[in-house]
């Protein structure tokens, strides 16, 4: 037969029948209108169906008239939960109590946070906002509406142009436009662009001052490349601050020594986890004791915090995953080994002489095999930046 309509909150009876009629006590129970449905046949003249709970004591007249009988194997639906929660009187208080809580503790404010500001403190944003009643563990409809409390804070903020409030659960987000104010550019002596090493200039360009070098020009260490005095004489001259850029080909020399076995950091997958209960601010630990197995590990923290509503709570699990770490051992070729100390060698000329630098050219003077370690000595072509500054006195010449 169809199942009745919500029949899990109606309530609904699974029983067991037994007797030599039963099939005549089912077709007796169509002809009554009293629906039963999941008809299972257990064993010889033994039968479990579902009936409705309101149905239950119509039933006991068609059993005697059949010569059935019937046991209830198991009770569903909400009018039996409803009536084993009555019996545990204090276990559905605890539940009604904790969404309570758990109710409060989402209707207050946990955390605030400013962003956007640079020149203006947090501390006297925060200062500002807890006199307009933005506060922690402030009671959220105590607060007045976001855009009363924007037009306020920017009244008593100066120097923002804008300040927005908005609220996302338990967390108030302030945030801070400041008012733009024209940039001051620092004082600037006039100066000369000096090579800061010997090199051969590749190209050369002035943006302010007096260029004294030409392209394929080799220059020595503190040669002036950009003059900052205009002019062709002492009456006539004018002292500036020379700008520009210079770039030149500078030749580095590289002593290398590289272990044929390399170390390296692996994980085992062997692993602890250890579990939290995080409250606000603060992490109950629940599982994981123990002193950690392992002699050497890495902690991977992740936090999931409880959401109602696309809402964060100040509720929510953390977990621990401690993780084994071993180190092996890989044996290189001299080859390997050789591109390895080069490839160290390039990392260290763009992080020194700025990531444009490029490397033209790279020749191995010297190499040799000792003591498990590949020992080199290269050269490397690079064209980079080579103009320093040097501060211009009036009196000084060229």
């Amino acid at each position: 037969m169809k199942i009745p309509t919500l029949s899990v909150v109606r309530g609904c009876v699974l029983i067991t029948v037994r007797g030599e009629h039963v099939n005549h006590l089912i077709n007796v129970l169509a002809e009554s209108g009293i629906p039963v449905w999941d008809i299972r046949p257990t064993s010889d003249h033994t039968f479990d169906m579902k009936l409705l709970l309101r149905d239950f004591h119509a039933l006991r007249p068609l059993l005697k008239r059949t010569g059935c009988r019937m046991h209830v194997s198991r009770r569903i639906g909400l009018p039996f939960r409803i009536v084993s929660l009555y019996k545990r009187k204090f276990f559905a208080i605890g539940i009604i109590m904790f969404f309570i809580m758990l109710f409060l503790l989402s209707s207050l404010v946990w955390n605030i946070n400013v962003v956007g500001n640079e020149k203006l403190a947090s501390e006297d944003v925060l200062k500002v906002a807890r006199q307009a009643g933005i506060r922690p563990f402030q009671w959220i409809f105590r607060l007045d509406e976001p855009d009363k409390l924007s037009r306020e804070l920017s009244m008593k903020l100066p120097g923002t142009s804008w300040v927005g409030v908005e609220r996302k659960g338990t967390t108030i987000t302030i945030q801070i436009v400041e008012a733009a104010e024209p940039e001051k550019k620092p004082l600037v002596s006039p100066r000369h662009l000096i090579s800061r090493t010997d090199a051969v200039v590749t190209s050369i360009y002035a943006e302010q001052g007096r260029p004294l070098v030409e392209k394929n020009t080799r220059v020595k260490k503190g040669q002036v490349l950009i003059s900052g005095i205009l002019g062709d004489g002492a009456a006539n001259s004018e002292i500036v601050v020379a700008k520009g850029e210079v770039k030149g080909l500078v030749w580095h020399e590289y002593n290398l020594q590289v272990p044929l076995v390399q170390k390296r950091k692996v994980y085992t997958g062997e692993r602890k986890n250890k579990s939290y209960l995080v409250l606000g601010n603060r992490a109950i630990q629940l599982w994981g004791y123990g002193k950690e197995p392992f002699a050497k590990s890495e902690t991977l923290t992740e936090h999931d915090p409880l959401t109602w509503r696309s809402i964060s709570l100040p509720i929510g699990w953390m977990t621990e995953k401690v993780m084994e770490v071993a180190e092996t051992q890989e044996t290189l070729q001299p080859e390997e080994a050789k591109k390895l100390g080069i490839q160290s060698a390039v990392r260290d000329i763009l992080a020194k002489y700025g990531s444009d630098s490029q490397i033209i050219n790279q020749k191995i003077l010297h190499e040799k095999k000792e003591n498990g370690k590949v020992y080199m000595k290269v050269l490397f072509e690079v064209e980079e930046k080579i103009a320093e500054e040097l501060p211009l006195v009036h009196s000084q010449g060229e």
